[in-house]
C-alpha cells in the first residue's frame, strides 16, 4: 500500500457483543463515505469477527484482529491462531500496550506475531510508544529503537512494506491526555531513522505510521497534518460513529498546513 492512502483504524476493545456490532456496523456503513485515499480498518472484539466477515463490504471497510497467538496450530486452549483467522481479517493489531502491560507480552511473542501475520498474508499494525515514566526519564527514542527491533527482528526487508507501525505512547492511551503534534512528529521521525539503520532509506520513505493515544474528533486533524503520519489507531472515538466518520472524512480532505 503507497503512503498517499491515509489508514484509519478503529479498535472497539472489549466493547460491544456480536448483536451490538453488527448494528454498530449497519450504523457506520451509512455514515462513512468510501474515499479510494483511506483505508478504513474496524477492529471488533473477536467473537464478532467472523459474523461481521460476512456483513461488510470490504470496498468501505477492512477488519483486524485485536490479538491472536503466534502458533498456526497446536494444543494451546482458548487461543486463536492467525492462520484460523486467515480469510476473515485483513490486518492485525500486535504488541497493543494493553498486551504489553497489562498481559505481559514479552518481545519474542510480539515479533512471532508480526511473523505469523505476515506467512499468514494479514497486514500486522505493530504498536510501539513508551511510558510516563520512560518519557520522563527522557528514554523515548531508546524505548521505540528497541521495540522496533524486538518487533521487527524476524522481517525481512522485503516483508517489511507489509508491515505498519503505530505510535502510541502510553501515557497517552486512555488518559484523556493529548500528545503534542510537535511531540508525534519527532517520534515517527526517530522510527523512521531506525527503519533506516535497519532496513535503509527506500524502507523507511515507504512506512506506514499512524498515531495513537485519545484521538478525537478535534485533535484528529493536527495529527492528521503531520507530514509522515499516515492515520490513526483509536479507541474510544471509535465508538461514537459520528465522530469516527467525521475523523474519516478530516483524513480524506486533508490539511491545509503541515508539519516539517
Amino acid at each position: 500500500m503507497a503512503r498517499d492512502k491515509k489508514i484509519i483504524i478503529g479498535n472497539w476493545k472489549m466493547n460491544l457483543n456480536v448483536h451490538e456490532s453488527s448494528l454498530y456496523l449497519h450504523k457506520l456503513s451509512n455514515l462513512v463515505k468510501a474515499h479510494r485515499d483511506i483505508e478504513v480498518v474496524l477492529a471488533p472484539s473477536m467473537l464478532a469477527l467472523q459474523s461481521l466477515s460476512l456483513q461488510v463490504n470490504l470496498r468501505q471497510f477492512k477488519l483486524a484482529a485485536q490479538n491472536f497467538y503466534w502458533r498456526d496450530h497446536g494444543h494451546f486452549t482458548g487461543e486463536v491462531s492467525a492462520s484460523q483467522l486467515r480469510g476473515v481479517i485483513q490486518y492485525a493489531i500486535v504488541g497493543h500496550s494493553e498486551r504489553r502491560h497489562v498481559f505481559y507480552e514479552t518481545d519474542k511473542d510480539i515479533r512471532n506475531k508480526v511473523a505469523a501475520a505476515i506467512r499468514n498474508d494479514i497486514r500486522p499494525i505493530l504498536c510501539i510508544g513508551e511510558t510516563a515514566w520512560e518519557r520522563s526519564a527522557g528514554e523515548t527514542v531508546d524505548v521505540l529503537r528497541d521495540q522496533l527491533i524486538g518487533g521487527l527482528s524476524n522481517i525481512t526487508s522485503d516483508e517489511l512494506k507489509h508491515v505498519i507501525i503505530a505510535y502510541e505512547p502510553v501515557w497517552a492511551i486512555g488518559m484523556g491526555q493529548n500528545a503534542m503534534p510537535s511531540d508525534v512528529d519527532k517520534a515517527q521521525k526517530a522510527i523512521r531513522r531506525q527503519i533506516e539503520h535497519l532496513y535503509g532509506t527506500k524502507a523507511s520513505e515507504s512506512l506506514s505510521i499512524l498515531y495513537g493515544g485519545s484521538v478525537t474528533a478535534d485533535s484528529a486533524g493536527g495529527y492528521l497534518a503531520i507530514e509522515g503520519i499516515d492515520g490513526l489507531l483509536m479507541g474510544a472515538a471509535s465508538l461514537d460513529a459520528y465522530a469516527f466518520s467525521g475523523i474519516v472524512e478530516k483524513a480524506h480532505k486533508g490539511s491545509d498546513v503541515a508539519i516539517k
